[in-house]
């Protein structure tokens, strides 16, 4: 995939995908993905959804720690689309 492609906005389908891929056991996880979900959600990016995708990969318990900052992302996470996307989900929960 090509830079243009990447950073093109998400379509409704995809986004609709993402959101349901996105639903999670804890609650905790799920206030910040709502949160995230009702400021970002009409500008994603394809690169900001595979991005999600690859934290939504992580268990609840792995997630809620990086969402907190309990831990740095490490291995695969360490990507700056990951860390970027993490960023976003973190300041959703902020009061704008």
């Amino acid at each position: 995939m090509d830079a243009s492609t990447c950073d093109a906005p998400l379509d409704q389908r995809a986004l609709s995908k993402l959101r349901w891929r996105c639903r999670r056991g804890l609650l905790e996880n799920d206030l910040f993905i709502d949160s995230f979900f009702a400021r970002h959600e009409s500008g994603l990016t394809v690169r900001q959804a595979e991005a999600l995708g690859v934290l939504m990969d992580l268990s609840d318990n792995d997630l809620l720690d990086l969402l907190l900052g309990r831990k740095p992302p490490q291995g695969e996470l360490a990507r700056d689309d990951v860390t970027h996307v993490l960023g976003m989900l973190r300041a959703a929960r902020l009061p704008v």
